[in-house]
């Protein structure tokens, strides 16, 4: 389904991004005091950096685009129902305040401010932010992808793909124990430990493929615009479902690459019956 893009000012969104990352995210970097860090379930961390970015996009977001609602992590730990809004007809703000909270706890610079409007379950744009190093890329559908105002081409074939594989706790029974035993029929990639900058990784051409276990949709979203606006193949593993933000409380795992029959290398080796 197509859904015409609301009226939206992509670089404004861009510099609130930045703004609410250089207020809320890079004071605290390296700077997190005892208290600040907490696990929201095993290995699922948050810091005060993640909650304050998230409460100051929030009323800011929905100012840009009146009639709009939030979708963040954050919130959605709070009250789950809050994800119901994906489905819905109204606009849709998807906000990963902080992708790769475990880095940025540990003072690792790999992680980045992510979001992703949405609106009918389809996406319609897409920004990530590194708040280090100052790169933004910019996905709209329709308009290809940008880094840093760069266009980025179109993935090239990949002839001999390597990628990325994420997996652990997160994701339904089984599906690590799988993976672990068939990873070695594929060349890997070390995961960066965010989705978002793996999602980046491939639209630079370092990566052909990505897997990952966990599928919320703060952590896709934003990455699954990318991929389809250069020409790539994102989907559920299921008998390749089509990739829709709101599935992500009842699919199995999120299957990216350059190509779909990449995309379909990729999964006969892990997934198939062989």
């Amino acid at each position: 389904m197509s859904v015409t893009l609301p009226r939206i000012d992509l670089d404004k969104v861009a510099s609130l991004i930045r703004e609410v990352a250089a207020v809320e995210i890079l004071p605290r970097f390296r700077n997190l005091r005892e208290g600040d860090t907490r696990q929201k379930s095993p290995g699922d961390f948050v810091t005060i950096a993640d909650e304050s970015a998230e409460i100051a996009l929030t009323p800011r977001l929905i100012g840009l685009l009146p009639g709009s609602v939030v979708v963040g992590e954050e919130a959605t730990a709070k009250d789950p129902n809050v994800m119901n809004a994906l489905a819905g007809d109204a606009p849709v703000w998807v906000v990963d305040p902080i992708d790769g909270t475990g880095n940025f706890a540990g003072g690792k610079e790999g992680f980045v401010s992510m979001l992703a409007l949405i609106q009918g379950d389809d996406i319609l744009a897409s920004w990530i932010y590194h708040p280090v190093s100052g790169e933004m890329t910019i996905a709209e559908q329709g308009g290809g992808v940008v880094i840093d105002g760069r266009s980025i081409k179109r993935f090239a074939p990949a002839s001999a793909p390597r990628g990325v594989l994420a997996y652990g706790s997160r994701g339904v029974p089984g599906i690590a124990a799988l993976v672990d035993k068939r990873r070695d029929r594929l060349t890997q990639v070390k995961s960066s430990r965010a989705a978002g900058i793996d999602y980046v990784r491939m639209a630079k051409g370092e990566i052909d493929f990505t897997f990952f276990s966990g599928i919320m949709p703060w952590d896709h979203a934003p990455g699954a615009m990318i991929i389809r606006e250069l020409g790539g193949h994102i989907a559920y593993i299921r008998a390749d479902e089509t990739y829709r933000p709101s599935m992500a409380l009842s699919a199995s795992g999120i299957l990216s690459a350059t190509s779909r029959d990449t995309w379909r290398d990729v999964h006969e080796k892990l997934f198939g019956e062989g």
